[in-house]
């Protein structure tokens, strides 16, 4: 069913597996879908449009405002509105567990900037867009591990917390203008993108399993399929939420 007809979605960080798998779960359901991040998203947008979904790739920077608010215009000209926004960009697998002392201050700036600021930047260009029609929905990823923590990953562990804290925060303050913002903490999930940090798959994968009621991996079309429900017309009265998708781990 075609919940989505007629909408458009940007989806960040969307040549990762999870961003991925967003995109082609909210084009299934008709929505034109944006995807983006540093690295053109063109294979998969490719994919989608062979599918006859509607898709295009756009390069994009989250730590640089001038690509965050060029994008969204491109995307406001292209498509004439924005109604969704997943903020599924962000460092994770190619940090390398490190014991907090040992952390950086320039690594701190580097983490938070994408995880964080670039966020933020985000729903700041698109929330114009949405106040001006009066609805859109605003999608943010967190992770188990701001509710459970993680030995060497402090920085890391924070940026999720925060976005807990910025989920609720921003929902309180669209919600006179039908904006929902809600956010999807998935568990563990192994991706392609993980095959160059081996040690956060053998410090991570057969712990996260074992903590779980459901016992097997988790896989990204299950926070995809999590974040199309927050997306759709049946999350209509869903916001300052985070919805807890990792095969219960974690009791939210």
């Amino acid at each position: 069913m075609q919940t989505l007809k007629g909408q458009c979605a940007i989806v960040t960080g969307a040549s990762g597996s999870l961003g991925l798998s967003t995109a082609e779960r909210l084009a299934e359901a008709g929505a034109t879908v944006v995807l983006c991040d540093l690295q053109r998203s063109d294979e998969g947008a490719a994919k989608l449009q062979n599918r006859g979904h509607s898709a295009f790739a756009l390069g994009l920077d989250v730590t640089d405002e001038k690509s965050v608010e060029g994008l969204v215009g491109q995307v406001a000209d292209r498509c004439g509105r924005i109604d969704i926004l997943v903020n599924a960009a962000g460092i994770a697998s190619v940090l390398k567990p490190t014991p907090f002392e040992s952390i950086s201050a320039a690594e701190w700036h580097r983490v938070y900037d994408v995880n964080v600021v670039g966020v933020s930047r985000m729903c700041a260009a698109v929330a114009p867009h949405m106040r001006r029609q009066k609805s859109g929905r605003i999608i943010n990823l967190t992770s188990g591990v701001a509710y459970k923590g993680a030995p060497g990953l402090l920085h890391y562990v924070a940026t999720k917390g925060a976005m807990i804290s910025i989920t609720r925060s921003l929902a309180s303050e669209l919600a006179s203008d039908n904006i929902l913002v809600n956010a999807v903490s998935p568990g563990f999930t192994p991706t392609e993108s993980m095959a160059a940090s081996p040690d956060m798959i053998e410090r991570f994968s057969a712990a996260a399993v074992a903590t779980r009621l459901i016992k097997r991996q988790a896989r990204p079309e299950d926070v995809a399929n999590v974040i199309y429900f927050l997306a759709s017309p049946d999350a209509a009265f869903v916001t300052g939420q985070v919805v807890v998708a990792d095969g219960g781990s974690v009791f939210n």
